[in-house]
């Protein structure tokens, strides 16, 4: 045994002293490592390398699939390129989001007649040119696109339109009141609507012209999947009106999947919504794989119908709870198997209204459905139960605390949860008075008294915890542990105050006022975010409306444990009348070294120098995001960082300061910066200014949509297939 281990450590010394390559690996290795390299790196340059990796360059999976989203470096020279290289075996081409590539670059892919997937969202075309690439296309059988202001359906060649007759999937973002290329697509299957006209074009009466050729839209007679999601504004709600009478005419038989997230009030429910809810739960042989429903459209007894011929993989019901109608109820009394339930969103969905709610209309978590979910749906992915309250009596440490249920969920990768349902203990009584403090509290010396915050605790960092303290530090963020040992792959956390609203509006003025925080969540402090630092695979973190945030202390531990965050979202911590917070996140960004995305929402936050240079740590950062009510920044500070900061490709200010001051910093970024960052977007604009939704609406919908809006992300869309 000696002499074995003797021998293999002279094998490790050996192996120590001999030189290994990348040309050592496997084909096979190279390959799987190859295929997380862009593609336009991989083509113009990893295959200019050597011999073998020019060789591995050209094996078909890596050559007919070409994704550029988010892929900011690449520019129109490159992409060019690119498609002269591969136009003989791309079959998939996604551009979404390539909002920065000129007009004319889209006439190259053209050279790819072997294309069947085709991503153009985002990107500037026009009706001539997508006619000149559908002529080219005969292949193509999926199409995603944007139609803004000017697009003309007649202005398509026959061959075109042939073409989209032959198309099976459809993704079209509506920039104007227009049904687009839909009536052209006779064998679509799945049809995918991001409705989003500015309001002007009702004021223009856009969606009166449509009404007029209402007629010219197929009957969907082949729909498999039907998706819709809305801006908000009543123009929006009126073109999905108009979109949904066709199944008035001819419900399609086979329908499997019907998502429709409306924002605010849902325009009128169709005539043919429940024969359409009918046909879908009631095909031999079909299944319903995702429903989504705005919050008046659905009840009891339509829930009932789908669920009674099996269960979908996602389900969304976020707010549709009303009086007499609690859909899990409806979903745990189906006597169905839900085992197939990957994605639930149950967000604002309680039992009722809270006791001592303390906004309007908010609503406590049926926390015991949610218990008997976890046994019924053992393979969870996704899970939003933010917008409730949970507010838990019983000691931390007794069983049926909610995250001991959740824990339950070994395959729970994204999760959304109220910040009041990290509490340990109800919220301290303010009106009781202390007897023995009487007597002073009637001295005249009443006023110099130094009040103490009441219901907050006071959280030490593991570096000042002396040995007294050790054991009261352990029960700090106690009740979590049962989550975080059951659920090891967690990847996506929001924790969200309940009636939390964000300062940074969509097509209405900024909030001027913050709403009140539930009573509970001043309980949940440093200590629990410090818990939280053993989610070791955390690459998307949310924390808003942590009113309990005393000096942000158990940040630097939180960020210690997730090495691998990627994306940070920090709203509304601790006291909003100042920001107390600054030291700790200082020193927190600098071990933030996998950062790409941050997006900081404070009252009264500075941007000065100091925060800079500590940003500048974050080597991988892309986009940033600031909205903040009297916040001040530095116009040198933020040019010198973005000099620092290479990646960088999206700065958004939504804080003080005048327009003037706003708009001379962001020209001169703009001016500094965009011939070598093809991609960069800079938008800075006094937060409280009246035309700001304006400014709004000419931002990149791909950066607007995911980090500079605040918004519950988890479970919020079906799961990509």
């Amino acid at each position: 045994m000696d002499n074995q281990i003797e021998t293999a450590l002279c094998c490790s010394d050996s192996i120590s002293q001999t030189s290994v390559t990348i040309s050592d690996f496997s084909d096979e290795i190279l390959l799987n490592i190859l295929r997380f390299v862009p593609s336009h790196d991989l083509m113009l340059n990893v295959s200019q390398v050597c011999r073998k990796l020019r060789t591995l360059c050209l094996d078909k999976s890596l050559r007919a699939h070409v994704h550029l989203h988010k892929e900011y470096t690449a520019n129109d020279d490159a992409v060019k390129q690119l498609l002269k290289n591969l136009s003989g075996d791309i079959q998939t081409l996604n551009l979404s989001g390539c909002y920065w590539l000129a007009g004319s670059m889209v006439d190259q892919v053209t050279r790819c007649k072997a294309l069947v997937s085709l991503d153009l969202s985002g990107c500037r075309l026009t009706s001539v040119r997508l006619s000149h690439l559908l002529t080219s296309l005969r292949s193509l059988r999926s199409l995603a696109l944007d139609v803004g202001p000017g697009f003309d359906l007649h202005q398509l060649s026959a061959e075109g339109k042939s073409a989209l007759a032959r198309l099976q999937e459809l993704k079209q973002t509506l920039l104007t009141p227009s049904y687009g290329v839909v009536p052209c697509c006779s064998a679509l299957r799945c049809l995918h609507l991001y409705l989003e006209a500015s309001e002007g074009w009702r004021e223009a009466g856009g969606c009166a012209q449509l009404m007029v050729g209402q007629s010219s839209v197929p009957h969907y007679q082949n729909l498999r999947w039907f998706s819709a999601r809305l801006a908000p504004g009543e123009v929006n709600r009126t073109l999905l009106s108009l979109y949904l009478a066709v199944f008035s005419m001819r419900v399609p038989e086979g329908l499997t999947g019907l998502v429709l997230s409306v924002p605010g009030p849902a325009p009128p429910r169709p005539v043919a919504m429940t024969a359409l809810m009918e046909s879908m739960a009631s095909t031999v042989g079909n299944t319903v794989g995702a429903l989504h429903l705005p919050r008046t459209w659905l009840d009891g007894a339509i829930l009932g119908r789908v669920l009674a011929h099996g269960c979908p993989s996602y389900l969304n019901v976020s707010r549709c709870s009303s009086p007499g109608f609690n859909p899990l109820h409806v979903l745990l009394s189906a006597g169905r198997d839900l085992t197939p339930l990957r994605s639930l969103n149950l967000r604002g969905c309680g039992r009722g209204p809270l006791a001592e709610s303390c906004g309007k209309g908010e609503e406590e978590m049926d926390a015991e459905s949610v218990k008997a979910l976890t046994e019924c749906c053992p393979h969870l992915i996704r899970l939003n139960l933010s917008a409730t309250h949970y507010h838990h009596a019983l000691p931390a440490g007794q069983d049926g605390h909610l995250c001991g249920a959740l824990g339950r969920l070994a395959a729970l990768c994204s999760l959304a949860l109220p910040v009041c349902a990290l509490a340990q203990s109800p919220p301290a009584p303010v009106n009781i008075q202390d007897p023995h403090t009487d007597l002073f509290s009637r001295s005249l010396l009443l006023g110099l008294k130094k009040s103490s915050r009441i219901g907050v605790p006071t959280y030490r960092p593991t570096t000042e915890v002396t040995v007294g303290q050790g054991e009261e530090r352990q029960d700090r963020g106690l009740c979590i542990q049962p989550l975080l040992q059951g659920c090891p792959h967690l990847v996506e956390l929001e924790l969200i105050g309940a009636g939390f609203s964000s300062a940074m509006p969509r097509n209405e003025p900024a909030i001027r006022k913050d709403p009140a925080a539930c009573p509970w969540s001043y309980n949940v402090g440093d200590g629990e975010l410090a818990a939280l630092g053993g989610m070791k695979f955390l690459r998307k973190l949310t924390l808003a409306h942590l009113p309990g945030v005393l000096k942000g202390t158990g940040l630097i531990e939180l960020v210690q444990g997730c090495k691998d965050l990627r994306s940070l979202s920090l709203a509304n911590l601790g006291s909003l009348k100042t920001m107390n917070y600054t030291q700790a996140l200082l020193e927190a960004l600098s071990y933030c070294t996998q950062l790409m995305d941050l997006r900081l929402e404070q009252p009264y936050f500075n941007a000065n120098a100091a925060f800079f240079e500590a940003l500048s740590q974050c080597h991988q950062l892309r986009r940033l995001c600031f909205v903040s009510r009297h916040g001040t920044f530095q116009p040198a500070a933020v040019a010198a960082f973005m000099q620092s900061c290479a990646e960088l490709i999206m700065c958004h200010m939504f804080m003080g300061g005048t327009l003037v001051a706003c708009k001379t910093l962001q020209k001169t970024l703009l001016d500094s910066f965009s011939i070598s960052r093809p991609a960069l977007s800079v938008v800075i604009y006094p937060l409280l200014h009246e035309d700001l939704a304006h400014v709004i609406r000419g931002m990149p919908l791909c950066h607007l949509d995911e980090i500079t809006l605040f918004k519950s992300r988890v479970a919020e869309e079906p799961m990509k297939q």
